[in-house]
């Protein structure tokens, strides 16, 4: 069943994709070089139970995210947590947002502590809910509550720092969803 050329050809049509899912959550290129990796991995060795009538990149996106959580549970679950209080309340113009690239946000996002990083990309980017994410990670829904809100307080501020130039005055303030 195992096909290298298939496997190749495969790899590289959706190396990008599973590439870009990797980097939003892990901490260095290395870490999601590692991810990416084992969830091609993942998928050569389960290949067999892709379900043709779905599509393909909806099951390698599940593949690469939940190899991206096991690899937070492993390394990065019990890293150093931050109080609440150090992290200001900070208005913040959601228009800004706006003016920054795809890129430039995801290099901002990489910034934040592992906890907070994986709880805002599961979040935002992925859509799933605050108690979906406590299930996920086995932990309790307030502290993955609380890493969200953090994360989003951090992000803005570190948005504010790195592009003071498109930063108003006139700030609003982000809602949760």
């Amino acid at each position: 069943m195992q096909n290298p050329q298939a496997q190749r050809v495969l790899f590289k049509q959706f190396f990008g994709y599973a590439k870009s899912i990797c980097l939003r959550y892990s901490a260095t290129t290395e870490e999601a070089e590692e991810v990416l990796n084992e969830g091609f991995l993942k998928v050569f060795q389960h290949l067999h139970q892709y379900d043709v009538s779905l599509p393909f990149k909806a099951w390698l996106r599940t593949i690469m995210v939940n190899t991206a959580i096991s690899n937070y549970r492993k390394y990065h679950k019990h890293a150093a947590n931050f109080a609440l209080e150090d992290v200001p309340e900070a208005p913040f113009d959601d228009q800004v947002v706006d003016r920054i690239t795809a890129d430039e946000i995801l290099a901002i996002v990489q910034l934040l502590p592992p906890a907070w990083r994986t709880t805002f990309n599961l979040h935002v980017v992925d859509g799933y809910s605050l108690r979906e994410i406590a299930e996920m990670l086995d932990a309790n829904e307030a502290t993955i509550r609380s890493h969200f809100l953090r994360g989003r307080q951090r992000l803005q501020q570190l948005i504010k720092q790195h592009y003071p130039h498109i930063t108003s005055t006139n700030f609003g303030y982000y809602e949760t969803r």
